[in-house]
Parts: structure tokens; C-alpha cells; sequence
């Protein structure tokens, strides 16, 4: 049995409706995915001008990055399904009650009023009888209220799993078991407050022309401390790169491994600069014993 033309539009139409909504649920998806990833870092995901692009890809991690992940999702959508059977078979109730209840009044209303002919008595006969028309237009209601029911629940569900992937990933990332890469910036001094000078480590670049608005003691904290040290298992020291976006390269100090649940690592934003930088990438911090600060 061939298919109509009028068929084939019909199919074409839904297959593009659900290529839509699918397209629209990723890029939702991939949106909280990157806003609670960065908002952990302490940076807002609108100032960082990624690619529209990328927001379609980040939810594969979020769904199908490991067996876990998967297992999640899957927990996740079916008591997604639960509730979104509950919440309609609650919503069936509450409607069936109203319209009953309508229905018993709107009836009482016109067997009250069926003999009298006062003016008021044919008002309320006329709405009675008009409520009766609109108690028609409860069907369709009852459908547009249940595509809004599954619609919200699956917002949902997409919603805490892109964030809890989003947060768990940048804790991760935060950690000893990051996989953003460490980075060795080499930048020439004249617009740069902090660092270690390559032929004296143990020098404090000089301060002179340069002013301070807000905490201090964010400075002083980072002052000394620009460096890699790994001497110390229990708190080592390792700068790596979060960002590079719009002229500004993002650092951070990874936690150390008894860090608090709650501890969030002090992001340094540099911005590019017009002499030129090196950057240097590695998975791991170099073995290379150097002197210490």
C-alpha cells in the first residue's frame, strides 16, 4: 500500500517537529551543563562568548558519558515517567470533579429557571446553557494541560541532570583528577603584577604604577605562589589552564585532595597581551626538580 502525498507531508511535518523539540531540548541541556560548570569556577557562562555550537554537543556527556551516566539518565527519565502518569491521573480528578460539579450546578440552574419568565430568570438560563458550550471546550483544554505537564516534568529532569554533571564535572576538574591540562604562562613583566621572573624566581616583581580596588589579601594570598610545588603530597600546588576566550586566558589553582565540600578554587583572568605570551600545555605536572618559594 503506497503512502499519499498528503501522508508523506504529515510524517515530514512530525519528523521536523520532533527534530525541533529535540534540537531545543539538547541546547537547553547543554546551556545548564555549562552555566553551573563555570558558575562553580565563579565565572558568568554569558560573558564567555562559547560557541552556540557547542551547547549541542556537551549533552552527549551529560547522557551518555559513562556507564553511571547512562544508568542515571535512565532512573532519571523513568521516574520522570511516574510522575508525569501521577500528575495527569491527579489532574483527570480534579477536572472530572469541576465539570461534574459544573454540570450539577449549570442543571439545577436551568430546571430552576425553565418556567419563570423574568428577565433574570432567562439571564441565568442563557449563561447556564453557554456554560454548557464552553464545558465542551474541556477536552482540548485538558489536552493542552497535559502536553504542558510532560513538557515541564522533562524540563525538569534535563535541568538537575545537566547541573549535577555541570558541578560534578568542575569539582573534578577543581581536583587532583582534573583533565584540563596544567599550563606553565610565560608574559613579558611590563603589564603583569604577579609571577616569578625567570632568572630570579625567588624576586617579587615590582609593584610601582600599579593600584588595588577590593580585597587585598586575594593579592597576598596569590603573591609567592604563582608556581608549581608538588613537595607536599598533602597540599600541592598546580596551576592549570580553565579558558582561553575572547583576548583573556583563565588560570586557576587546583584544590588540594583534603579540600572542603564547599571550597571553591580563586580563578586569575589575564588578559592577553599585545607583545605576545607562550603557553605551555601538559596532562601532568613536570618532574623537573626546580627550587621551591
Amino acid at each position: 500500500m503506497t503512502q499519499t502525498p498528503n501522508q508523506e507531508s504529515n510524517i515530514l511535518g512530525k519528523f521536523t517537529s520532533v527534530l525541533g523539540l529535540l534540537g531545543a531540548a539538547l541546547f537547553f541541556a547543554g546551556w545548564i551543563y555549562r552555566w553551573s560548570y563555570f558558575y562553580f569556577f565563579q565565572l558568568e557562562v554569558n560573558t564567555l562568548d562559547l560557541p552556540a555550537q557547542s551547547f549541542l554537543i556537551v549533552p552527549l556527556q551529560i547522557f551518555f558519558g559513562d556507564i553511571w551516566t547512562i544508568c542515571k539518565t535512565a532512573i532519571a527519565f523513568f521516574i520522570a515517567a511516574i510522575a508525569i502518569q501521577a500528575t495527569l491521573w491527579l489532574i483527570k480528578i480534579i477536572s472530572d470533579t469541576v465539570v461534574s460539579t459544573s454540570q450539577l450546578l449549570l442543571n439545577r440552574i436551568i430546571s430552576g429557571t425553565q418556567h419563570k419568565r423574568s428577565w433574570t430568570a432567562k439571564q441565568l438560563k442563557s449563561l447556564a446553557e453557554f456554560g454548557f458550550g464552553q464545558l465542551r471546550s474541556v477536552d482540548f483544554l485538558r489536552s493542552l494541560v497535559n502536553e504542558i505537564v510532560i513538557v515541564s516534568w522533562v524540563l525538569i529532569v534535563i535541568f538537575w541532570l545537566a547541573r549535577w554533571q555541570g558541578i560534578a564535572d568542575a569539582r573534578r576538574d577543581a581536583g587532583q583528577n582534573s583533565t584540563l591540562p596544567v599550563i606553565a604562562l610565560i608574559t613579558p613583566e611590563e603589564k603583569f603584577a604577579v609571577g616569578r621572573k625567570l632568572d630570579d624566581v625567588f624576586a617579587d616583581p615590582s609593584l610601582k604604577g600599579y593600584r588595588i580596588i577590593g580585597d587585598r589579601g586575594l593579592f597576598e594570598d596569590l603573591r609567592g605562589r604563582e608556581d608549581n610545588d608538588i613537595s607536599n603530597p598533602k597540599e600541592p600546588r598546580v596551576w592549570r589552564l580553565l579558558l582561553e576566550r575572547g583576548g583573556w586566558i583563565y588560570l586557576f589553582r587546583a584544590l588540594p585532595p583534603n579540600a572542603k565540600v564547599d571550597e571553591l578554587p580563586s580563578v586569575l583572568a589575564i588578559q592577553e597581551s599585545d607583545k605576545g605570551h607562550i603557553i605551555i600545555r601538559s596532562p601532568e605536572v613536570s618532574k623537573t626538580n626546580l627550587p621551591n618559594l
